[in-house]
């Protein structure tokens, strides 16, 4: 073979080389991406399961033990469905942060907001610059929930004059989160005759957050005091 053809032979192979190992480059590169997507859609069926299970559970929870307790059917379908709303609220919040976390005033502010008409400052609120993880906003928000329901009941938003004062924040020192709601305005309270359904469900919750409730009856109002640690606040699932 002369040199010149040679050299022709040399170059093709060459280029057909290079050609060969983009190629190969190309599959593994291919084969990679593929197995990383298999591992990202496992990873998020998987969450997705966890989700679904925990929501259907609380939904079981809530209708059961609502539906125990009302006193008339009517009245177990209106808790049910202040319940679920309250839960589909929390979700929708967290679906703009892509389940990761949630501001603790938009968290507030999402709960209260059916029960504030027209925009009618029955709430005053006040809240520290926090980040509440996705394990703890449905929980605070079934809880604020519970709580406007029965201000609306029997409480200071079942008077035109009556309001709610809100505030939260975070003892750095005791690494607790503190939410404090103050009812005031409202018609006298008396500590109820048996606790209800809506009342224990804030001791579960409240619980399952590894935190405590505290409910006052006072003459002039009621008064919630909820302190959860601030690990189990940012906590990205419920307990």
């Amino acid at each position: 073979m002369s040199p010149e053809v040679k050299s022709r032979t040399e170059d093709a192979l060459e280029r057909e080389n290079i050609g060969l190992r983009r190629l190969l480059v190309q599959a593994g590169l291919d084969a990679t991406e593929h197995e990383v997507a298999e591992r990202l859609q496992r990873l998020m069926l998987e969450e997705l399961h966890h989700r679904v299970k925990n929501m259907l559970a609380s939904v079981m929870v809530i209708t059961t033990q609502t539906l125990r307790t009302a006193e008339t059917l009517d009245q177990g379908r209106q808790a049910i469905e202040s319940r679920l709303m309250a839960l589909g609220r929390a979700h929708d919040l967290l679906l703009q942060t892509n389940w990761a976390s949630a501001r603790l005033a938009d968290v507030i502010g999402s709960a209260i907001e059916p029960y504030d008409t027209n925009g009618a400052g029955r709430f005053l609120v006040e809240a520290a610059q926090i980040q509440v993880g996705s394990g703890a906003v449905l929980p605070l928000a079934l809880v604020l929930n519970e709580l406007c329901t029965n201000a609306v009941k029997h409480g200071a938003l079942c008077t035109p004059e009556g309001h709610v004062e809100i505030s939260a924040a975070i003892d750095e020192g005791l690494q607790q989160f503190r939410l404090d709601w103050v009812e005031k305005g409202g018609p006298a309270v008396q500590p109820p005759s048996r606790r209800s359904f809506g009342m224990r469900l804030i001791d579960s919750i409240a619980s399952q957050l590894q935190g405590n409730v505290r409910l006052q009856f006072e003459p002039a109002g009621l008064v919630c005091e909820i302190e959860i640690p601030v690990t189990s606040l940012r906590a990205l699932h419920a307990a």
